[in-house]
């Protein structure tokens, strides 16, 4: 037993996913796909659920008590305003480059061509969205309890920051809610290292059970497309967040990548950056040293908004579906689907999935009719399991740069923490945030 915790748990997770896979295939071509995922479902995919309801049930307090720990922190007000700017200047260029790596990807790859679509059953899309005012409106909470219930993450952010401002404000009285509220931050984060102990299990059943669900057979029939999502992910994290870290913030790559290992496979597993979040929040802050006033603030909006895998990859879909159905398109119409994708990603669910029914939007930029759109979901939505896996993880590893980054210039990363060598224990010059919760 002591020999299983002295192992680190990305490696842990890594080898769960790796054994899951082959413990799926294997199942699979035993019992047949459909025998195989229903005896999964039943006893093996619990586990994986388990797993999932454990994380989902610390966002909505984590997000609470670091946020406004973190607000309180900062001491000052006006840094939330620099904060804010920076996050969301940092969040929309990130996007655009993913945007035009989409496109690209999608026009060296042409996926869609030579696509038999014949045997696709059609599935319902809706081509609504919600505005821009509603969407403003929507962040603040008629009821911010109800809003805590609801796991609104955006109302919850708006609400946070102004208990932590009314804190500040309040002085010498509010200190004590103050600290109530950072000592709960540390409590939630221990509690969050104790449910990734079972990160291993749940990854291998969830693996287990989408590669005995889905079967090679499929991955095969849709090959081109999976391998052009996947090498422009890849490109996106390596060019842009690699690119920033090194060049522009200058620093270690590889201390970035091994910081952020939990999150990382615990996105991918998961397939959703809301509940890998306490996971991002607590890597971010203990192993890359980004301080509990950034990471609070920064992270849960970066889960809600930056959706850097989802808007590339609408942007290969759009592309998909132009070949597969023939429809050339000019510069203007690339314009607008790296336009459209972008502001429908930023409204994307932190869900498995949910990105693909945002397409619709997409593909109304260039005439694509509804029957079209029901076909081209329906021909990917049995393996997008596999391609949202990957986009969840970039999207986790943007947060984690936008953070880092966001840390760097305001002076609250500890750069000691960030770059101290993976093989010796780090020990601090003060506990991060005790300082913080002692002020006078």
């Amino acid at each position: 037993m002591r020999g299983w915790f002295k192992i680190a748990l990305w490696q842990r997770v890594l080898g769960a996913l790796v054994i899951g896979v082959i413990f799926g295939g294997i199942l699979s071509r035993i019992m047949g796909g459909e025998a195989a995922a229903d005896w999964l479902e039943t006893f093996i995919k619990p586990v994986g659920d388990l797993f999932i309801n454990l994380i989902r049930m610390l966002i909505v307090p984590l997000i609470l008590t670091t946020l406004v720990s973190g607000v309180v922190a900062l001491g000052d007000p006006k840094k939330l305003g620099s904060i804010g700017l920076k996050t969301m200047a940092l969040y929309f260029a990130t996007t655009f480059f993913a945007n035009i790596i989409g496109i690209i990807f999608g026009l060296l790859f042409k996926p869609g061509e030579g696509v038999d679509l014949g045997g696709a059953d059609a599935v319902p899309v809706s081509r609504e969205a919600p505005t821009l005012v509603e969407r403003l409106l929507g962040i603040v909470p008629d009821n911010p309890i109800a809003a805590l219930a609801d796991g609104d993450v955006l109302a919850i952010i708006f609400f946070a920051v102004l208990l932590g401002v009314g804190i500040l404000m309040a002085g010498r009285e509010g200190k004590l809610v103050g600290d109530l509220f950072t000592q709960a931050a540390n409590v939630i984060l221990k509690v969050t290292h104790l449910v990734m102990e079972v990160a291993p299990f749940g990854v291998f059943a969830l693996v287990a059970h989408t590669v005995a669900s889905q079967g090679f057979e499929a991955l095969a029939a849709i090959a081109v497309l999976i391998a052009a999502v996947y090498v422009g992910l890849i490109t996106h994290a390596v060019l842009v967040y690699g690119g920033f870290i090194r060049f522009v913030l200058g620093l270690p790559v590889m201390n970035f990548l091994r910081g952020m290992l939990d999150a990382i496979a615990v996105a991918y597993s998961t397939a959703s950056s809301s509940a890998t979040l306490p996971v991002t929040i607590a890597n971010a802050s203990e192993n890359l040293g980004v301080k509990r006033s950034i990471a609070g603030s920064v992270l849960p909006l970066g889960a809600t908004i930056n959706m850097d895998g989802t808007a590339l990859y609408l942007g290969i879909l759009a592309l998909f579906t132009a070949q597969a159905f023939g429809y050339d398109l000019t510069l203007a119409n690339y314009f607008l689907i790296a336009f459209t994708a972008s502001i429908v990603s930023i409204g994307a669910a932190g869900i498995p999935s949910a990105s693909l029914f945002l397409l619709a939007i997409v593909l109304d930029t260039f005439g694509v009719s509804a029957e079209q759109v029901a076909i081209i979901v329906g021909f990917i939505l049995p393996v997008d399991r596999i391609m949202d896996m990957a986009r969840t993880a970039l999207n986790v590893t943007g947060d984690a740069t936008v953070a880092t980054a966001v840390a760097k210039w305001e002076g609250e990363l500890d750069e000691d923490c960030y770059r101290h060598p993976a093989d010796q224990p780090y020990e601090p010059k003060t506990t991060p945030d005790v300082a913080d919760a002692d002020r006078d």
